[in-house]
């Protein structure tokens, strides 16, 4: 699996379970999911994804993006 499967999967498991969490407990969970949203954009833009550079690290190969 390269990094961008993953940082895909983690970021879409991560704004599902936020939204979850928003709905059932508290919409204080709400700003989870726009600052995973704000990242994904942004990382877009610039490449720049911490999550990337972790998995990196670890020793996932690259993908197109990451």
């Amino acid at each position: 699996m390269s990094i961008d499967r993953v940082v895909l999967a983690f970021a879409g498991t991560v704004i599902l379970v936020s939204l979850a969490l928003g709905v059932w407990l508290n919409p204080n969970w709400f700003w989870l999911t726009a600052f995973v949203g704000a990242n994904l954009l942004q990382s877009s833009f610039t490449g720049f994804c911490p999550l990337a550079i972790i998995l990196k690290k670890l020793g996932l190969k690259p993908g197109a993006a990451f």
